[in-house]
């Protein structure tokens, strides 16, 4: 089918589909429900859809696939308008029975909207938001839900409707001015299902503490089963230009934010900042209750990330969800089919239960059951859940008589499926390989060429910090390691790195994340007190006093501790890396995390040699400098010299060769080289490099170092401007360095 064809009919579905909640709308002004994202169906997503269509999938990473069952969801939502009959205990009892009767297994209450709570919250209160909702006979309803649907074998996971959505004549809007955002013009709200409301900002920290603490509480209150997060844990991506973010941004990225708020990186930026909050919540639900259920109700991926800044299959991939109830409001069966079968559903079901959110009808827009029992045995046949918006029109507010409605549903769940919590446990990222961007400025001002990587110490902002592939193990300031917590060891260590710096300091112990991969345990890190150099070297970086921020080393022939992170990543993304370049231009270049036979392609490979493992650190340890290197200069005695070494070091801004003896250089002496001494590196059937040396920093210097003390007769080190002409990899496993030719 073509894309206009596509286009067109995604269109006609949308706009029928519009009109008809218009009418609705018009004829029923009085209404008001707990609408759960209908909102995506105003006449503006046509656009959307047309966009989705020609813009296509997102697919930030390639995961592994395993072969496990999982729990079929079983679910209904429990809206405002039901909570108007659910104030009795009676009607609580009779609807868990009757749920449990015909073979459902999870119900969501609702608990949070409007900015008020539905349950007594001791943190809205401190916040002066008052309670006003009790059951008829005086009870906290959340927890009479909770317990009736216990008692029944259902799973109850409280909902947080609103997420940061919140109406801006709100007590807690009003209270809290600074904790909205805004649009560019100064707008604070948007038109939705639910109305016109505000956005509060996902970026600032009051806002996240209290998210964080009233799901805290209704954990620990009520012992929930887990807690469900939909569309609107999010932003519409028109939002974040209020003053506290623009500070951020500009802080982080060196740039105000892009007028188009659909710019690419400020996209990025935004949708990563809650993926990282997401992150912390789930770490703080998990420390209450590990087996809780961590829910999300999103809508499709493409429309989520770039429209809502919703980065839900980045959520899965990172291991943050436990769960997935895919909202998929459609009439048509083509239409709710095609939806259904997105590869990031197929692949999303293979590690956690997946469902799909189905209509079951509105009060003014009944759905009939032969409808729902086609879209439900959709799922089914497709191994997917069915979760109901909502519970009144199961049955309560339906098109057809209660004993046939029940029957109906009956029909599609005819056998039990009760839920297990004791088997959710905490996953790995699922990741293969993951790509993250080396930019080419670092934080503390460094001077000259270099490959930046973000890396983020003890929970703080992420910095970034030079990436060095000839040296190995994390190494700070105290000005980048700042208040985080650290545990202190008082032992004092020294490194001596390739252009002869020494970095001395005592060894830490913190978290890290480098883009939103954290390391589950404390690592090692040296922060740095002392920076000289060796008298052989004395031009190394360390003269002068130039900035320094710190270094994290990636190659795998540690000393001592500390020892390259990179091993410590989750699974795949242990075995190895690849450092793509810039051309030597203002462009940033990127690092891969993880070998895959796909990304390993078009590489020439050579073998490092094993080196004896020490007990502290993890793998197998390589010594970086490559065996049986061809060197070749110009005006010296050294003509195709197979028995070199070659270091490859992203941190060396100009090229070298160190001679153990003077006979080696023949006329040439320590110091730069010129023109006419052309250098040619070579491996055979694996590289050859050469240039003419000139004065360009970082890209055709080359320098020559006679010396005594040196530990072999030659060792090259190509330095930075290697990376401009190859990309080159690093396999942990195999011990072997790749090296492909930059087109």
């Amino acid at each position: 089918m073509s894309i206009i064809t596509r286009v067109h009919n995604k269109g006609l579905q949308i706009n029928a589909w519009v009109a008809k909640l218009s009418a609705t709308f018009r004829q029923f002004p009085f209404i008001r429900i707990s609408w759960h994202s209908i909102g995506r169906f105003l006449p503006v997503l046509f656009a959307v859809s047309f966009t989705a269509v020609v813009l296509g999938n997102f697919t930030p990473a390639t995961a592994q696939i395993p072969q496990s069952p999982r729990q079929e969801i079983r679910g209904v939502w429990l809206t405002n308008n039901d909570f108007d009959i659910m104030k009795h205990q009676a009607k609580v009892q009779e609807t868990m029975a009757q749920l449990r009767q015909l073979n459902f297994n999870t119900v969501y209450p609702l608990v949070w909207n409007d900015g008020y709570t539905k349950y007594p919250s001791e943190v809205a209160q401190q916040l002066g938001i008052p309670f006003f909702f009790k059951g008829a006979e005086g009870q906290d309803v959340i927890a009479d839900i909770i317990s009736q649907s216990r008692r029944q074998g259902l799973l109850a996971i409280p909902w947080f409707e609103f997420g940061f959505m919140v109406p801006l004549t709100s007590e807690l809007a009003s209270a809290r001015p600074n904790w909205l955002t805004q649009k560019q013009d100064g707008t604070q709200t948007s038109i939705t299902a639910a109305g016109e409301v505000a956005w509060f900002n996902p970026f600032h920290p009051e806002v996240q503490k209290f998210i964080t603490d009233l799901v805290v509480e209704v954990i620990t209150k009520y012992n929930a089963d887990g807690i469900q997060f939909d569309d609107h844990m999010s932003l519409p991506v028109d939002f974040g230009y209020d003053s506290y973010t623009i500070k951020l941004y500009t802080e982080e990225t060196g740039n105000p934010p892009p007028s188009n708020p659909q710019a690419q990186a400020w996209v990025q930026w935004r949708a990563d900042k809650i993926t990282a909050f997401m992150q912390r919540l789930h770490q703080a639900v998990k420390q209450r209750k590990p087996n809780a259920i961590f829910s999300v109700s999103p809508n499709y991926y493409d429309f989520a990330y770039k429209f809502q800044l919703q980065d839900w299959l980045n959520w899965m991939r990172l291991g943050i969800i436990d769960e997935l109830v895919m909202q998929v409001y459609r009439n048509d069966l083509d239409a709710f089919i095609s939806q259904i079968t997105r590869p990031e559903i197929v692949e999303t079901q293979q590690y956690i239960p997946t469902g799909i959110g189905i209509m079951a009808g509105l009060r003014n827009r009944p759905v009939s059951i032969q409808q729902i029992q086609s879209q439900v045995q959709a799922a089914q046949a497709r191994g997917l859940g069915a979760v109901f918006f909502y519970y009144e029109s199961l049955w309560e507010e339906a098109p057809e008589p209660v004993e046939e409605r029940q029957a109906g549903f009956l029909k599609v769940f005819a056998n039990s499926a009760l839920r297990d919590t004791s088997q959710i446990t905490r996953r790995q990222p699922t990741f293969d390989t993951l790509t993250v961007p080396l930019y080419t400025k670092g934080s503390g001002g460094q001077a000259g060429r270099g490959y930046y990587l973000e890396v983020s110490l003890g929970g703080d902002r992420p910095r970034r910090i030079l990436l060095d592939t000839g040296s190995a193990g994390l190494r700070v300031t105290k000005e980048f390691l700042g208040n985080v917590p650290v545990q202190k060891t008082g032992q004092i260590i020294k490194e001596v790195l390739s252009d002869g710096t020494i970095l001395e300091g005592e060894l830490v112990y913190t978290t890290m994340r480098i883009g939103l991969l954290a390391t589950e345990e404390p690592i090692p890190v040296q922060v740095v007190t002392s920076r000289k150099c060796i008298p052989q070297k004395p031009n190394c970086s360390a003269k002068g006093g130039a900035a320094f921020s710190g270094i994290i080393g990636v190659n795998y022939s540690e000393k001592t501790l500390p020892y390259n992170l990179l091993r410590k990543l989750p699974g795949n993304l242990s075995n190895g890396f690849i450092v793509t370049g810039n051309g030597g231009s203002n462009n940033n270049g990127s690092l891969t995390l993880g070998l895959t036979e796909k990304n390993r392609a078009g590489f020439k490979m050579a073998s490092l040699k094993q080196q004896p493992a020490i007990a502290s650190i993890p793998g197998n340890r390589w010594d970086s400098r490559l065996i049986g290197v061809c060197l070749t200069i110009s005006g010296s005695a050294t003509k195709n010299n197979c028995n070199s070494r070659m270091v490859t070091d992203t941190t060396a801004r100009n090229g070298f060769v160190e001679f153990k003896s003077a006979s080696l250089a023949g006329k040439l002496k320590s110091g730069r080289l010129r023109p006419e001494n052309t250098v040619k590196v070579g491996i055979p059937n694996v590289l050859d490099y050469s240039l003419v040396p000139g004065n360009r920093d970082g890209f055709n210097a080359w320098n020559l170092n006679i010396s005594k003390e040196a530990e072999y007769p030659i060792l090259v080190n190509s330095g930075i401007g290697f990376f401009d002409k190859y990309d080159v990899l690093f396999d942990s496993g195999n011990g072997q360095q790749g090296f492909r030719v930059r087109n």
